[in-house]
């Protein structure tokens, strides 16, 4: 049974209800605090009926007022493309060269391929393009396909083994795993290719593995392994890896091949946007 008294200390009324000796005060909440809570009721009403509030299978409550952030934010947009339409025009029919010797077209195009890029590529290349192991640091100069002006637009338009019908292509081919080379001409080629950029550790392997390297892979990567952009062959010479430069990962890279896949940008961004992007990476510091 609940029984009720009055505090002898604060003179109000307890609730009834008491634990091991401890009784609750029935304290009524501030006048104020009552009249603001329902004060936000009447406001929740009028904003219901007035802005967007409620949502439909298929749609949602537009209010009286038909506010749409959407369409503020297309507004915006908008707006911006319109302030950009005239030097956006340059963009698009100037030549890379020319943006990139125009002091006007170049800021303006690089400071839109910064923001291209953090929406397109920092997902792969890093937010600093400085790259992670399988995506090339496009900071260096050390190019796969081509540092200059046209051979990065084309790169970022068409892609590598993307499936686009210009994209560039050049496997590097999975030695072991086909036949052509056993493990331990894979150890051995290894061991020549590390000692193209560091003292070798056993020079025996690294003689072996200069004959493997002479029969297999200097087509590609060249005599003394400097590599050719035209095939997308890397140079194993500089000591800069795209997979590892550890010799367990380039045993891996001759045993397995490498296939790595740069995407098509082409139809996905415009053309002018593809230049702008061209640009800003070849303004990173190692364009050729």
């Amino acid at each position: 049974m609940i029984t009720r008294r009055k505090d002898e200390v604060t003179g109000t009324d307890t609730t009834g209800h008491e634990w091991d000796g401890i009784e609750e005060l029935d304290t009524p909440m501030p006048r104020w605090w009552l009249w603001v809570f329902l004060a936000t009721i009447v406001w929740s009403v009028g904003y219901w009926i007035l802005m967007p509030a409620w949502p439909m299978i298929s749609d949602y409550s537009r209010g009286l007022f038909g506010y749409s952030q959407r369409a503020t934010v297309a507004e915006d947009i908008r707006r911006a493309h319109e302030s950009q339409g005239a030097i956006v025009a340059k963009i698009a029919a100037a030549p890379l060269e020319e943006i990139r010797t125009d002091p006007e077209l170049l800021a303006f195009a690089v400071g839109a391929g910064r923001s291209a890029f953090a929406v397109n590529c920092s997902p792969c290349h890093g937010s600093g393009a400085a790259g992670a192991k399988g995506y090339p640091n496009l900071n260096d100069d050390d190019w796969l396909w081509g540092g200059t002006l046209a051979e990065i637009e084309k790169t970022i338009r068409f892609g590598i083994r993307s499936g686009h019908a210009e994209a560039r292509m050049n496997d590097m081919p999975a030695f072991v795993q086909s036949g052509l080379l056993t493990p331990a001409q894979a150890n051995d080629a290894a061991a020549y290719v590390l000692s193209l950029s560091a003292p070798a550790t056993d020079a025996r392997a690294v003689a072996r593995g200069r004959e493997v390297f002479a029969q297999n892979c200097v087509a590609c990567h060249g005599e003394n392994g400097r590599g050719n952009p035209e095939l997308g062959a890397p140079n194993l010479a500089d000591a800069i890896w795209l997979y590892g430069g550890d010799k367990a990962s380039i045993v891996a890279s001759i045993s397995g091949g490498r296939r790595g896949v740069m995407p098509t940008w082409d139809g996905r961004l415009d053309a002018e946007v593809i230049k702008e992007l061209t640009v800003y990476v070849h303004a990173l510091g190692g364009g050729q």
